[in-house]
């Protein structure tokens, strides 16, 4: 992938595809497509046929998605698996039809298994029943995964597949009803101490484990692998760390400066209990993370600390 190619970013306004659009451009990429949902509908096979045969792109990153934390996927099964399937099955044929060189396709570490052992390695997918809560969103994901490994095995195409941990940072959602639970606490905090309340309700025990990866850490990941990954087998992307919710919660109490009380509602669910990522496949090509949990949550939140989050209800 040199830096005149034709680079096409599916999914460019979201939080990772905006990131890898920044880091391409900062390493010199030049020739890089975007298109706005406004303009292609990703799930519509024809559109994206058009757009292919007109864009001829050469590398093709898939970040484009519907995705949400435990609320939504409760919400919105149904679009969750329909968006999802109709999008990546649409990029994907059309790559394979228009011949794109290589094509990364980006899935997510809540489609292993609800209670796989720890951390997650990449045999690990299939051998169980899924976390109940995220199943459509999780399914359509693996059919992803599958769907590359059978065009790369049938075609002979060159599209590989990543499964990144949990990832906050630039352009996340706070949306409380749909977002993940990093940029949901600290949307709670700092508007507990905007409005000098005396606690913060948090979803269930507090006592889940969860990694999490600066979004411009994954942007970086994803152009390494591009440039060096070439497998049939997915590979896992994350920092090989992990924290609790209640530990979190008091990190992003401290950053923000509120002084009130942590209050866990233990009758919300608090889906898996463990998600941590083996890595030891990334890291043996030679990547490795370079923002830590406490930087990372600290710009976020200097980013959005005077954020009107009424608009992100929206």
């Amino acid at each position: 992938m040199n830096k005149h190619q034709k680079i096409y970013i599916a999914g460019h306004n979201g939080m990772l595809g905006s990131a890898l659009h920044t880091s391409l451009k900062a390493n010199g990429f030049t020739n890089i497509i975007t298109a706005s949902s406004a303009t292609l509908d990703l799930r519509n096979q024809k559109n994206v046929l058009d757009f292919f045969e007109k864009e001829k792109p050469e590398f093709v990153f898939i970040a484009a998605a519907k995705v949400g934390g435990i609320m939504a996927n409760k919400t919105y099964p149904a679009e969750f698996i329909y968006d999802n399937l109709m999008i990546q099955n649409n990029l994907i044929h059309a790559s394979y039809i228009n011949k794109v060189d290589k094509l990364l396709f980006i899935a997510s570490s809540c489609i292993y298994p609800k209670f796989a052992p720890q951390p997650l390695s990449e045999k690990y997918l299939l051998t169980a029943e899924l976390e109940p809560t995220n199943e459509p969103y999780a399914i359509a994901k693996i059919a992803g995964i599958k769907m590359c490994e059978a065009y790369r095995n049938q075609y002979g195409c060159n599209f590989i597949s990543i499964m990144p941990t949990n990832l906050y940072g630039t352009n996340d959602h706070y949306d409380l009803q749909n977002s993940h639970v990093l940029p949901a606490l600290l949307r709670k905090f700092i508007e507990a101490k905007r409005s000098n309340y005396p606690q913060v309700v948090l979803w269930g025990s507090g006592t889940p484990l969860r990694e999490f990866m600066h979004v411009n850490d994954c942007a970086d990941a994803c152009i390494f692998l591009m440039k060096n990954y070439n497998d049939a087998e997915f590979i896992n992307v994350g920092v090989g760390q992990d924290i609790s919710i209640f530990d979190l919660a008091l990190l992003i109490k401290k950053i923000t400066n509120y002084d009130g009380e942590i209050i866990f509602d233990t009758t919300k669910p608090d889906g898996t209990p463990r998600k941590l990522m083996d890595i030891q496949k990334l890291q043996k090509l030679g990547w490795q993370h370079s923002i830590d949990l406490q930087q990372g949550i600290k710009s976020t939140y200097h980013e959005i600390k005077e954020m009107d989050f009424t608009l992100a209800n929206h």
